[in-house]
């Protein structure tokens, strides 16, 4: 009975250990979420991952009829090129919206009145791209 004690006790304290393991190694890392950088009235209405890197939100507000981009990093941390671009589409050339720069965490917001227009928005981080175009019609 002793061993059969033992034996199953053995067996118990292996499996903690290995769902412990999985779990410790299965936790995701940190992700960007978007916190009201906008301001009041906001609400994201389309957002895209920028590589692994993070994410840029496309925001839009009913009451003025203007969107906002903010691209934020997934993990805060040393100063990198972080840019957020908005523009009617075509976007052509340039943004009419535009903030880049070395940020530690995110870049943004930038504005603009676009109801009943298509826009263009996009986030960079590090030289990785996300965004869409022709996007959010309306």
């Amino acid at each position: 009975m002793k061993k059969l004690t033992t034996k199953a006790a053995a067996v118990a304290a292996a499996a903690a250990i290995a769902v412990s393991g999985v779990l410790v190694s299965a936790s995701p890392a940190a992700a960007a979420t978007y916190g009201g950088e906008c301001g009041s009235g906001y609400k994201v209405v389309n957002e895209d991952n920028v590589g692994s890197k993070g994410t840029v939100y496309l925001t839009y507000n009913s009451s003025t009829g203007r969107n906002c981009v903010v691209t934020k990093r997934h993990s805060p941390g040393s100063a990198v090129v972080i840019e957020a671009g908005l523009s009617v589409s075509p976007a052509g050339n340039h943004w009419a919206a535009y903030e880049g720069g070395s940020f530690t965490s995110y870049a943004g917001p930038v504005y603009l009145n676009a109801a009943g227009k298509c826009v263009d928005w996009m986030g960079r981080i590090g030289g990785t791209e996300g965004g869409e175009r022709g996007t959010n019609c309306g």
